[in-house]
């Protein structure tokens, strides 16, 4: 089995860390424990420049990092060398419908040939290189349309579905159903990706989704954000193997979570008034902001219920397992009551990397008597806490991250 996360972003994204490379991404994904990573941001000239001189051919359709360019290899945190696979996100706004639509996809591609193919039939079409997530007014029906006209061994998965702003049910600018965004073409959707702020269980709650794939990715921006959320793979590594499991569900084992509390957009409310509604609140005032009167951001929670015809707690027959965690830096720091950033913290994460092993595999893993022997009883303590999912949940809101607490503020 091997852990992969498909959607990060390129240093050619807009809010990305200027310094992210393809050797820096190899590197954290082996600290994190993460296989198999997306390139993201294929579309982008120069980051498909910067792929092809750094990546090499692996297995069919994947990819790995020249040596010459490897960081640390010497460490390997008991994990084998990172592939990749080429990846990229759209952003698509027009009307239909006689709204304004705004919905992002992610698309995987078998090669990086594929890429430029891609990208240049794009190009005819909106600008490219301002930004590695491009902003295109072309309908999600027609940019798949697209998609099959170029390369039909890609794939299109709706990006964090349930997101207010950008999304296929996002509150603010999409859809009720997935047939009313592709029409025709709705049988190449096999996947759908279930963002931060939601979890499998929320999603079980439409039977309209048993069909999909339900995946989850980092979206991260960062090498540090890798891994936030990623999936469970088990067959064969390699591009077909990858497709095999997101069309038809076979070698897709499961998925790691946030904590959808943690999300930022998982409550209702509105950030400027620091106002923060469970569903429930938010219809009692009709929507509104108590402060000022404005319209609420309808959280993920309350969106999923809109369209929900099943209860929370509904497990369908077939349903994965799935596993919630929290980042490994954020559980040192609360175990040491430091922040995330701190010297002391840092060190702690880079030596239990050295002496246990990757990230998910101290997350998940590990027998605690392991953890407590290196990194003490607290740390232990706190892992076993997330295991079990005895945490303390504040919920995000409008673009508010929410937090996890592990210990009580007087401990």
């Amino acid at each position: 089995m091997y852990i992969a996360d498909l959607h990060i972003h390129s240093r050619y994204s807009m809010a990305t860390s200027r310094d992210l490379t393809p050797e820096q991404l190899d590197l954290s994904a082996r600290q994190k424990g993460i296989r198999l990573l997306g390139t993201g941001d294929f579309t982008h000239p120069a980051w498909r420049k910067e792929l092809k001189e750094k990546l090499t051919p692996a297995e069919d359709g994947l990819y790995r990092l020249r040596e010459e360019y490897v960081l640390e290899p010497e460490k390997s945190y008991g994990m084998e060398r990172t592939r990749f696979v080429v990846s990229g996100e759209i952003s698509s706004i027009y009307k239909q419908d006689k709204r304004t639509r705004k919905v992002h996809s992610l698309i995987l591609l078998p090669g990086l040939e594929a890429a430029d193919k891609m990208a240049a039939r794009l190009e005819a079409i909106g600008n490219i290189h301002s930004d590695g997530r491009p902003i295109l007014g072309l309908s999600c029906h027609d940019l798949l349309e697209i998609l099959l006209e170029v390369c039909p061994e890609g794939m299109f998965i709706p990006a964090h579905i349930w997101t207010p702003h950008f999304s296929l049910f996002g509150a603010c600018s999409g859809f009720d159903k997935v047939e009313a965004c592709f029409g025709d073409l709705t049988p190449y959707i096999h996947a759908v990706e279930t963002g931060l702020s939601s979890d499998p269980l929320m999603n079980w709650q439409l039977s309209a989704l048993d069909r999909f794939q339900l995946i989850s990715n980092s979206d991260a921006h960062s090498p540090s954000k890798l891994g936030r959320e990623a999936n469970l793979m088990s067959g064969e590594l390699s591009y077909e193997g990858l497709k095999q499991a997101l069309t038809t569900g076979t070698g897709l084992e499961g998925t790691i979570e946030f904590f959808p509390e943690e999300g930022k957009y998982y409550f209702d409310g509105h950030r400027k008034c620091s106002v923060c509604f469970s569903p429930k609140e938010a219809i009692s005032q009709d929507g509104n902001c108590p402060v000022c009167g404005k319209r609420l951001t309808m959280g993920v929670a309350h969106r999923i219920r809109q369209l929900a015809d099943r209860p929370l707690g509904f497990v369908p027959e077939h349903a994965r397992p799935y596993e919630s965690l929290v980042p490994l830096k954020e559980v040192i720091a609360a175990s040491m009551g430091y922040s995330t950033a701190s010297k002391r913290v840092q060190q702690t994460y880079m030596q239990l990397l050295e002496t246990l092993g990757s990230e998910f595999s101290i997350l998940r893993e590990l027998p605690p008597e392991n953890i407590r022997r290196q990194g003490g009883n607290r740390l232990a303590e706190a892992v076993q806490k997330i295991r079990e999912g005895q945490v303390k949940r504040q919920p995000g809101f409008d673009g508010v991250y929410g937090t996890i607490q592990l210990f009580d503020s007087e401990a």
